[in-house]
């Protein structure tokens, strides 16, 4: 069977064009219309459902503050609960003073004796008040103090425990000779985060080396 197309190419081209341009309608309604309906929705969303959200938590917190306010004496009630919270924290960060004891052996001579002993753990500072056998043996003992180290997990290397040993006072007698040392020392060496250990140099016989053996370096009790 033989089929003729009877329409000029004219009339096929304006067809095709009709259908093309009904196509494009269709399309550019629908993205219209879901524009449209995303613009609605974001349009809601911020005028209408969040400023209810936040008028509702606004409500929420003005409930709780009245609730929180009609609570008696709720300013002492948290500043005890404040502290309570810091007293772990301070107990952590406590020096430990019982070190002193085993490290007073450690950097006193055996010709050196105390009379006071003066420990600031705020200023970090000590002053010893004392007597020794001469003027030399305290000198020594002076420089015991500056160039004692330590170790330790807090320590950097070569770390002085004492700093700035000055020889405040002297004075010399029948009886021997007297003196006030006064030093700041590292706080690390009082710490309860980890044990401490001084290294002693070898300027003089401590009383805890003729006690042990040893080359200087000694370990707390």
């Amino acid at each position: 069977m033989i089929q003729f197309n009877l329409l000029p190419d004219v009339k096929i081209e304006y067809l095709r064009a009709r259908r093309l341009k009904k196509t494009v309608i269709l399309v550019s309604a629908a993205i219209a219309g879901a524009s449209f309906a995303l613009f609605v929705l974001l349009f809601l969303t911020v005028n209408v459902f969040q400023k209810q959200h936040m008028n509702n938590l606004n409500k929420d917190i003005k409930s709780a503050t009245q609730e929180l306010q009609s609570i008696e004496d709720l300013d002492r009630i948290l500043t005890v609960q404040n502290q309570l919270n810091k007293l772990t924290e301070l107990h952590e960060n406590k020096p430990v003073a019982s070190r002193l004891k085993s490290f007073l052996p450690q950097i006193t001579p055996q010709q050196v004796s105390y009379a006071s002993i003066k420990v600031d753990f705020e200023l970090q500072t000590i002053s010893f008040v004392g007597s020794a056998d001469s003027i030399k043996t305290i000198n020594q003992f002076v420089d015991t103090l500056k160039f004692t180290t330590f170790s330790g997990a807090e320590a950097v290397e070569d770390e002085n425990a004492f700093n700035s040993v000055v020889l405040t006072a002297f004075g010399k007698d029948d009886k021997g000779s007297s003196y006030t040392i006064d030093l700041k020392f590292n706080p690390a060496i009082f710490s309860s985060n980890s044990e401490t250990t001084l290294i002693v140099p070898n300027i003089i016989t401590t009383r805890s080396a003729t006690e042990r053996p040893g080359e200087g370096i000694l370990t707390p009790l």
